[in-house]
């Protein structure tokens, strides 16, 4: 009898091995779900272990926004304006350095709703230049998209080539929908370039990393401008020549965060959707959502922290921000982190007050990746098209 129950309790054992074996192999049900819940685990532990602890009261969050009427904005933008370009160089009358109209790049030939690429070149200080590219599509609804790539600009074909190319899925998904597309990297990524600068006292250096734009920086030059002035010049050019119905922005990562920075200044952008762009400072205690120089800038915060741009950004008639984040994002500003630490509340209520404008969170719940996944161009879709 217990031979029997002992042949029965291997066989029934084996059965459940080779069938494990063959759900790993073949994803077949309930891979899935034991994936899912693996990365629950995983990820969950992770950030139990590794992030530190949030150290400002939630409940005081309302007491960081100075912020209480229209006046308050507007003085909030001309102090920063002050501070990006203190000798009142600002770049709201400046134009492109260079346009160019049907431009042929045989890596987006083949998206049939593609009508034409035209190009922009933003030329600024120290010989740093931005290049960006409208698609625009067969047949147009006469609405822009500005789509902010980040950092994650290097071309699939190497790191000596590089372009829009690894964007090429969310482009088209805009063009099929009849969207124009405007599309930027941050400064020194993708076909921007790089230049070579020689700092008194320090040498010639390459600006090939942000963290060295700390070594132009001086009393009457603030480097944050680079990331800025290319697409506020670039609009420059759009609002004079072309005649779009609504100027809507969105981005990823470093994008992410350039939306808020820019739709925060410039009105002209009515609808903003930054993905896994940014925190508030007091979420940051971690290294790896700390950020970039641009995301830290001591005295550009003090004049504005993240809760005030992200009320700016939101504020006015027709508009509004959405702040979206991944779950599980293992770059940085990940959604289980802000779960525990929502501050949506206090910003709608800010703007409940000053009576025009939308803010909102959305978590893309289980995503894994650093990314604008199917869930959220979905989501952006859905807002954009109930204007």
């Amino acid at each position: 009898m217990k031979s029997k129950t002992l042949i029965s309790l291997t066989f029934v054992i084996v059965i459940i091995f080779s069938y494990g074996i063959v759900v790993g192999h073949y994803h077949i049900f309930p891979f899935e779900i034991l994936s899912d819940f693996n990365k629950i685990i995983k990820n969950n532990q992770i950030q139990s272990e590794s992030r530190p602890q949030i150290y400002q009261d939630p409940s005081q969050i309302n007491n960081l926004i100075q912020i209480y009427s229209h006046e308050d904005i507007e003085a909030k933008k001309i102090l920063l304006n002050n501070y990006i370009w203190p000798n009142d160089d600002l770049p709201f009358n400046k134009m492109p350095i260079n346009y160019s109209t049907n431009v042929q790049d045989n890596l987006f030939s083949d998206i049939e709703s593609l009508l034409q690429i035209n190009s922009f070149t933003v030329e600024m200080d120290h010989g740093m230049n931005s290049i960006s590219y409208i698609f625009l599509p067969k047949i147009s609804n006469d609405k822009l998209i500005i789509y902010h790539q980040g950092h994650t600009s290097s071309s699939l074909r190497g790191p000596d080539s590089h372009s829009f190319e690894q964007d090429k899925q969310i482009i088209q998904s805009f063009l099929d929908k009849n969207y124009s597309v405007l599309i930027f990297s941050m400064p020194g990524n993708g076909m921007n370039n790089a230049p070579v600068v020689d700092i008194p006292h320090l040498g010639k250096i390459i600006l090939n990393s942000h963290d060295h734009f700390k070594l132009i920086e001086t009393k009457t030059f603030h480097p944050i401008k680079f990331f800025i002035e290319p697409v506020i010049i670039t609009l420059n050019h759009i609002e004079k020549n072309y005649n779009f119905e609504s100027i809507n922005m969105m981005g990823l990562s470093g994008g992410g965060w350039s939306t808020v920075i820019i739709s925060a200044l410039d009105d002209r952008i009515q609808k903003s959707y930054s993905i896994a762009g940014s925190f508030p400072i007091w979420m940051r205690s971690d290294s790896s959502d700390f950020g970039d120089y641009e995301q830290t800038i001591p005295e550009f915060y003090q004049i504005a922290n993240y809760e005030e741009l992200y009320l700016m950004s939101s504020y006015g008639v027709g508009r509004e921000l959405i702040l979206f984040y991944n779950e599980f994002d293992p770059c940085c500003f990940p959604g289980n982190l802000y779960k525990q630490f929502p501050f949506e509340d206090i910003i709608i209520q800010k703007l409940e007050i000053l009576e025009k404008g939308k803010f909102d969170v959305i978590v893309d719940l289980k995503q894994d990746k650093h990314i604008v996944s199917d869930f959220t161009l979905n989501k952006i879709f859905s807002f954009l098209e109930s204007e």
